[in-house]
């Protein structure tokens, strides 16, 4: 085999994809991966995470996503650095052009997550790393004894907050909703915390500053009243957007773009696969974008059998 020509080929280097590239790589397969920056994916910007099993007192995410590509490592998982430009599923072997390098395998496993989805308010773009962050991890240490909005009160929002408490001198938490959607014991820690407001049924109008973030205009949606909160930062949390766009007319998709497989991972077109938070499912975690890893990289052998046969 050349340089560039492998049994099995994931794109996107998260948990599920890791986890396909250990077993794909135990079972004496050759494997490679295309990562557009580093592995580890969203997980690698969560600073804590207590819902793993086998850590009773929580790991950090980075952490975790280095233990794990580690251990792909070691069963001979070669990763690349790159973003897919082109591809053809129709053929054996598939081809991938990524930054391009064309790349051919017998099988394909897509592994490429999500990316943070925007506001799309007046002010977001322009203060995007001037105020306005889509990572409490990367950011949080910049607000110290700041006051900062989050938009979000999902799992990830008030995770996210909750980990933003430790800089942050207020949190002003925007939800679209007339409830919090995140998890009850997340839910509790939250109101509990003295440095949190919440605005429910409320949405962003704008987000407002000269040089950087100086406040954020809301409004109320039931009263449709507008007011301004003197912030220094906005964190959004409002959801996720598929990393599919390449994958348009190669395989099925649904309205959303999340990638149409069942729970054997398998897409549209025979030999290639879908895993994690980029497949069509109602649970988005770590526990199960590993199970779904773990049953591609099955499907993948499994598949490739039959064509040797």
């Amino acid at each position: 085999m050349s340089e560039y020509e492998f049994d099995v080929l994931i794109l996107g280097g998260g948990p599920g994809g890791l986890t396909a590239g250990i077993y794909a790589g135990r079972a004496q397969l050759k494997t490679g991966m295309i990562e557009r920056l580093m592995p580890g994916g969203q997980v690698a910007s969560t600073e804590f995470i207590e819902n793993y099993p086998g850590f009773a007192e929580g790991i950090a995410g980075p952490d975790l996503m280095m233990a794990m590509e580690k251990q792909a490592k070691k069963f001979g998982l070669e990763i690349m650095t790159g973003t897919v430009d082109h591809l053809n599923m129709k053929v054996t072997p598939k081809e991938v052009v990524a930054s391009g390098k064309t790349y051919h395998a017998k099988t394909v496993i897509v592994a490429t997550g999500t990316d943070p989805r925007l506001l799309n308010v007046p002010g977001e773009k322009a203060f995007k790393g001037r105020g306005v962050s889509y990572c409490a991890t990367c950011d949080g240490p910049f607000f110290k004894d700041k006051d900062v909005v989050v938009v979000g009160g999902g799992s990830s929002g008030v995770q996210e907050s909750l980990y933003l408490t430790r800089f942050v001198k207020s949190i002003h938490l925007v939800e679209f909703m007339d409830h919090l959607n995140a998890e009850r014991i997340l839910q509790e820690r939250a109101k509990q915390n003295e440095k949190f407001t919440f605005h429910l049924n409320h949405q962003v109008v704008s987000i407002n500053g000269s040089q950087k973030v100086e406040s954020v205009t809301l409004k109320n949606r039931a009263t449709k009243e507008k007011f301004d909160i003197q912030a220094d930062g906005v964190f959004i949390w409002v959801g996720m957007n598929p990393n599919t766009g390449f994958l348009k007319n190669h395989i099925d998709l649904n309205d959303w773009g999340f990638i149409r497989a069942g729970e054997d991972c398998q897409t549209s077109v025979p030999g290639v696969f879908a895993v994690g938070d980029v497949r069509e499912k109602t649970i988005r975690q770590i526990t199960t974008a590993v199970a779904d890893g773990t049953i591609a990289a099955e499907g993948a052998l499994k598949y490739i059998e039959s064509l040797e046969r």
